[in-house]
């Protein structure tokens, strides 16, 4: 499967991400994954490299993040079988917020290098939801404040509707354990599959 998962922060992405590469291994399918487009990386880089991207100016981040985006259009069509969890549609929403305000990407316009299979997959919870996980399990430099999650979620909404892509669902993650937030997926995707991957559905771990 080609997927980008994306969603406002805390609503699933990695963990959805983490159980599919899994659910492939153990059937011989083997994802390559990249799940780093969050800046600055916390879960790859060490903390001092991680300070140095927070340190970075806005200009060079934005067009770091442009150059990694452009690179990883290449990597899905290069693989068959690839996570990316946020790519350019996160970008678009955290990019202008966040990492470089008052500037705007074009991040759609990558949309026309992509893939016909690629399935874009747009993971929500509701705010009380969303905040109650910031609590219970916070994130090593948290991006999204407390305050900022309606938004967020809104505009993760916006961006999905303006998506060129045509193969792409929603799941609503607040009352799912990540077991079933995996096998939802599995259920759900089953009419966005291409034929490949159709018969990968048939192999037992």
């Amino acid at each position: 499967m080609r997927l980008i998962i994306v969603g406002c922060e805390y609503s699933g992405v990695t963990t959805l991400i983490n159980g599919l590469y899994d659910w492939g291994n153990a059937r011989g399918v083997h994802h390559h994954l990249d799940d780093h487009f969050t800046i600055p990386d916390a879960y790859h880089l060490s903390d001092e490299e991680q300070k140095g991207m927070l340190d970075m100016l806005p200009a060079i981040k934005e067009r770091f993040q442009r150059f990694q985006i452009a690179y990883h259009v290449r990597l899905i069509t290069k693989y068959s079988h690839i996570l990316l969890g946020g790519f350019y549609l996160e970008e678009a929403v955290y990019g202008p917020r966040y990492y470089y305000p008052g500037k705007n990407s074009p991040p759609i316009d990558f949309e026309a290098d992509l893939p016909d299979d690629v399935i874009l997959v747009h993971l929500h919870a509701r705010p009380d939801v969303i905040r109650a996980r910031m609590e219970s399990d916070p994130h090593p430099h948290q991006l999204v404040p407390s305050e900022d999650v309606e938004e967020v979620l809104e505009a993760f909404e916006l961006q999905i509707r303006r998506s060129w892509i045509r193969r792409q669902f929603a799941i609503d993650t607040s009352d799912l354990t990540p077991e079933e937030l995996l096998e939802t997926f599995l259920d759900i995707s089953v009419g966005h599959l291409n034929a490949e991957d159709g018969n990968t559905r048939l192999l037992k771990p």
